[in-house]
């Protein structure tokens, strides 16, 4: 009985040394560095491709500058904000210009990538900050404004003519934000929240039908993606994990990363199936592949 007793115990510790490895094994990173540690400030955020394959970010190095990474690796500081403005999201329209939320100013910046040239293409004083922005098929841009302090949150659409209107208020933690494939589905988180809701969107750029898309149990949320596929990208702040969701959102699986705190995202490469993942605890960017092409 005393050998036998000393067998199952030794089973179960086999066991449990099976489960934690295997456990150990599925958390560990999926990602490569791009960049070395503190290359960006903590305020890394907002990562766009442009057609050339030029990766930007905001921060580099120094708030109120944008960094650009080239495809052959080398990298440097864009271009340098006007005083008083601090990046977040960052997109391209369809001209090429690059738009900017600027959360400091209450704005949002057109830059003419030959010239240089920043005009301010919407002002809104109402504002808390931009924060993440998405840009439609239509040209219409959808910006977050979350109001910390409070817990709350908006969301705004601006008109590729500067037009500024106030979509919703009275929201949660408003932030990451991005447009479906097709251009009919808006999706808009809530970092405190932790909720995920869906609209229809109209010709005009206008929502209705709001559903809840999906809801997390822990952690937060920042910036987010969709690829060809319509399958979502969240960046779980604190988790230090990309969550993919499908169309119907359910979760598809979680990419680890080195860092706990992915700001944001983006698609880029020669297949444009290259995830860029902006991390505010190490100031760089983690990649890794996507199974399907981003959808810009």
């Amino acid at each position: 009985m005393k050998i036998y007793n000393q067998l199952l115990l030794l089973s179960v510790w086999i066991c449990l040394f099976i489960v934690f490895s295997c456990s150990s094994d599925d958390r560990k990173p999926e990602t490569r560095d791009l960049l070395p540690e503190g290359t960006f400030t903590s305020g890394i955020e907002g990562p766009a491709t442009d057609k050339q394959g030029n990766l930007y970010a905001v921060n580099y190095g120094q708030e109120g500058t944008i960094g650009v990474v080239h495809p052959d690796g080398t990298h440097g500081c864009f271009i340098r904000l006007p005083e008083g403005s601090t990046g977040n999201g960052i997109r391209f329209d369809r001209h090429g210009n690059m738009l900017v939320a600027d959360y400091t100013g209450h704005n949002i910046l057109q830059i003419d990538m030959q010239t240089k040239d920043i005009s301010v293409l919407a002002h809104e004083a109402n504002m808390h900050q931009s924060n993440d922005i998405a840009l439609a098929p239509s040209g219409n841009l959808y910006a977050s404004d979350p109001d910390w302090a409070n817990d709350r949150g908006q969301l705004w659409l601006i008109t590729p003519e500067g037009e500024v209107s106030l979509l919703e208020a009275d929201m949660g933690t408003t932030n990451g934000v991005e447009v479906s494939p097709d251009g009919k589905t808006l999706y808009v988180n809530e970092s405190v929240q932790l909720n995920v809701w869906a609209y229809d969107m109209d010709e005009k750029g206008r929502i209705h039908n709001k559903r809840l898309f999906h809801s997390f149990d822990d952690h937060g949320m920042d910036g987010m993606r969709c690829d060809r596929e319509g399958n979502l990208y969240i960046c779980r702040y604190g988790k230090g994990v990309v969550a993919i969701l499908t169309p119907q959102g359910e979760l598809l699986r979680e990419v680890v990363l080195k860092g706990e705190k992915p700001t944001n995202i983006t698609f880029g490469g020669e297949e444009n199936r290259t995830c860029f993942v902006t991390l505010q605890d190490r100031g760089c960017f983690e990649i890794f592949e996507a199974l399907y092409p981003g959808r810009e």
